[in-house]
Order: C-alpha cells, then sequence, then structure tokens
C-alpha cells in the first residue's frame, strides 16, 4: 500500500504547496483512492509534480464537512469525470460553521446539484468487502477533543454545536488495518475503540490529524496531563500500532505525544509518502 499527501499545513523544501487542508492519495493493488481534497485544488497541482494521476483515482472518500477537507471537490469533480465520491449521508444537508478567529461559515458554497449522480451517501456503517469499511465512531469511552467546543452546524432548524453525524471512518485491510482518521473530531481513542468493536481487527497504522489544538489567544483546550493521559492510553492499549498525524494536531501537541510514544508516532507533511506493508 502506497500513500501520499497532497496537501496538508506544512510542506518540507521542494514546489509543493501546503494549506490549511488535508488530501491523501492511497495505492493498492485493488484500487486507488483520495481520503479527502484538501481546502482547493492545491492538491491536483502537487500531484501532478508528484507524478500522481488524479483522472485515474478510482473513488474518493470525503471524512466530513469542513471546508479543509472538502473544498478541493468541484475542482476534483470536473478533473476526474467518473470516480464516485463517499461522504456521510448527513453532509450536504448541513452548514458549518467556526467561531475560531471570529464566526465564520466553513462549509462549501457551490452547487453541486450537477453532480449528484456521483455521490454516494454512507450511513452508520457499510463494508465494501471483508477488507474496506466506511463507519462512524460510535464510542464516547473517551473524552471527544475541546477544540470541538469552536464547531457549530445548521441542519435547518438553527445554529447549534456539531455533533461530528457528518464524520466518517475509513478502514482497509485484510488482518492489519490501516485507519484514516481525518480530524478525529470524535476523539482519536473512540475511534479506534469504535474500529476495534466493528471490524475485530488490530490497527497497524492509524493516520490524519487528532484535533488536538495547542493552547493559544485565550483558548484553552487538553491540558499537558490530559495529553499525556491519552499517549498512555494509545501506548498501553495500541503498543503495535503506528501513529502518523499532522494537519491539525499542535506543534506542542505532538511534541508532548511523540515524547511519550517515541518512534510509535511520526508526523506528515506535503509530499510525504510512505510504502505499508
Amino acid at each position: 500500500m502506497k500513500i501520499a499527501v497532497l496537501s496538508d499545513n506544512r510542506a518540507e523544501g521542494g514546489s509543493l504547496e501546503p494549506e490549511h487542508g488535508l488530501s491523501l492519495y492511497l495505492e493498492t493493488a485493488q484500487f486507488s483512492c483520495l481520503l479527502d481534497v484538501g481546502a482547493s485544488d492545491r492538491f491536483i497541482r502537487n500531484a501532478e509534480k508528484m507524478n500522481i494521476d488524479i483522472r485515474a483515482v478510482d473513488f474518493v472518500f470525503i471524512s466530513h464537512g469542513h471546508m479543509d477537507h472538502i473544498g478541493g471537490l468541484p475542482a476534483f469533480l470536473e478533473f476526474n469525470q467518473t470516480a464516485p465520491v463517499y461522504l456521510s449521508e448527513n453532509l450536504l444537508s448541513q452548514i458549518y460553521y467556526s467561531e475560531r478567529n471570529g464566526f465564520h461559515r466553513i462549509s462549501l458554497d457551490v452547487d453541486l446539484t450537477p453532480y449528484e449522480d456521483r455521490f454516494v451517501n454512507v450511513g452508520p456503517g457499510i463494508v465494501f468487502s471483508h477488507e474496506l469499511t466506511l463507519s462512524m465512531a460510535s464510542s464516547r469511552q473517551y473524552p471527544r477533543p475541546k477544540a470541538n467546543q469552536t464547531l457549530y452546524k445548521d441542519a435547518g432548524e438553527g445554529i447549534v454545536p456539531d455533533d461530528f453525524n457528518h464524520e466518517i471512518i475509513f478502514a482497509f485491510g485484510s488482518e492489519q488495518l490501516f485507519v484514516y482518521s481525518g480530524c478525529a473530531h470524535r476523539g482519536l481513542l473512540n475511534i479506534l475503540d469504535s474500529v476495534r468493536l466493528s471490524t475485530g481487527k488490530k490497527v497497524g497504522t492509524l493516520m490524519g490529524g487528532f484535533h488536538l489544538l495547542d493552547s493559544e489567544k485565550g483558548r484553552l483546550y487538553e491540558s499537558p496531563d490530559e495529553i499525556d493521559s491519552i499517549a498512555l492510553a494509545l501506548k498501553t492499549i495500541y503498543p503495535e500500532t503506528n501513529f502518523i498525524t499532522g494537519h491539525c494536531t499542535g506543534e506542542k501537541v505532538y511534541e508532548r505525544l511523540r515524547n511519550k510514544l517515541e518512534n510509535q508516532l511520526n508526523r506528515f507533511y506535503t509530499g510525504y509518502t510512505t510504502i505499508i506493508e
């Protein structure tokens, strides 16, 4: 399995363009797909520079409805004329907002009606085969990220706190799973717990943002002790799982997690590639 990061907040050298967004390219013996499409069309330009053919992608998976993960969708739908797009059945019927840096909309504001036949709505759980599952993280055993408190939605009855009923998880593999967490708004440990309970398989690698932000500008999120508690749970319950993160995982949070998890945790960036056996 080959994985390449087409869009992330950071880039290391070269001509690739970073942005506040996330998009991964995944290639297996059975298919190639995109895991989210970033905030704009930059992922397409970056893919071209990385010799990845976006027109040949078999399908797209959208983890949730926020602009930094779905903003590049209109560009993709024009660029690739055939690939279906898998997303939550709730995603397009809601508008999303953030109050960080001033209250503002973080939804697509584009008419996608011409592409309706390309969308495949995902309910609470759908199994493509014994190797590929899309599902919602249903576990509530662990706290959700505190930064969720700045996020809202409107499903037609007024603006309310976002419950992330539009977030779904991608899991692929036969014996050991590769799991894509998107932003892990429902909580990293809840995602792992849900995947373990629903599939009965071990998670070999989890990749994505953790939505554990650095406290700043008067906003307080997880304390150092709470980050240590998360790290301890990951190390104790999932000692054989490799974690690769970026995007919405804060720099200070990453360093603190890395101090506890050591080589079990690594960081991705725009242009990062890896092979998972």
